[in-house]
């Protein structure tokens, strides 16, 4: 597993970071480490998790994934 930020775009509370905590800890595969408002530290292999799966999660919890890195 490796180590990844994402940049979310939307998040203005801590509201927010539960929000998104909770989406990405639906995504089997994927650990959170820690999420804060604009972004977001998680591990997953890239063979398993896909990107578009993340982006799709966090839009339904109401935001916008910017990046991975």
């Amino acid at each position: 597993m490796k180590s990844h930020e994402l940049t979310i775009q939307g998040m203005s509370c801590g509201h927010c970071v539960s929000h998104v905590k909770q989406a990405l800890d639906t995504i089997d595969g994927l650990e959170v480490e820690d999420v804060q408002i604009g972004k977001a530290r998680v591990w997953f292999d890239d063979e398993k998790v896909v990107k578009p799966l993340i982006a799709e999660k966090i839009n339904e919890a109401g935001y916008k994934l910017v990046s991975v890195q």
